[in-house]
């Protein structure tokens, strides 16, 4: 079988998306280079060579995904510019857990001045987005916002998604979400 040989930048992709992966499972603090570089299959050095820190790796990742989530509501937005369809395209995102988790590290790791300041100019853009996407006030946006945050912490806690563990109460907290299908 032949190798096909990727570019320096579908290499950096791969490391990315591996480092996604590590940094949800493990955090900021727990995740080591040489996991995110096992993952990704290069070397360790390779991976410091493309992103020169450990932290500069966190950062690109948590700017990967927040990128990712203002795709997802672009996207749905393109299909009707409400916050129910937003809501649709975080539900399809969320099925991506790694994602959510990445975000629940950043904020965790908010202490760290860099950290902080990449999380919340990642989040006050997503803010931004909803808001000029939908035409959403301020209390609209931070209702969506509270709720995307409920889901993605219920989901953080595996009461939600794929092989959710059993717990009344999220059950219950479950029924109260609204969703249009359309």
């Amino acid at each position: 079988m032949t190798r096909v040989r990727l570019t320096a930048a579908e290499r950096g992709e791969e490391v990315l998306r591996a480092a996604v992966v590590a940094f949800a499972t493990s955090g900021y603090q727990g995740t080591k280079t040489d996991e995110i570089a096992r993952l990704a299959g290069v070397s360790q050095p390779y991976v410091i060579r493309l992103f020169g820190t450990k932290q500069q790796l966190f950062l690109a990742s948590v700017r990967w995904v927040c990128a990712r989530v203002e795709q997802v509501f672009r996207d749905a937005a393109a299909d009707s510019p409400d916050l129910a369809s937003l809501a649709r395209g975080y539900e399809k995102m969320s099925e991506e857990r790694e994602l959510l988790l990445v975000l629940l590290q950043g904020f965790s790791a908010s202490a760290d001045p860099d950290i902080g300041d990449c999380v919340r100019e990642g989040f006050g853009s997503i803010y931004h987005l909803i808001r000029d996407l939908t035409g959403a006030t301020p209390l609209e946006a931070r209702e969506f916002l509270s709720t995307g945050m409920l889901l993605t912490v219920m989901s953080a806690m595996q009461v939600l998604g794929p092989n959710p563990h059993p717990a009344p109460w999220a059950d219950e907290i479950t029924t109260t979400f609204t969703i249009n299908p359309n």
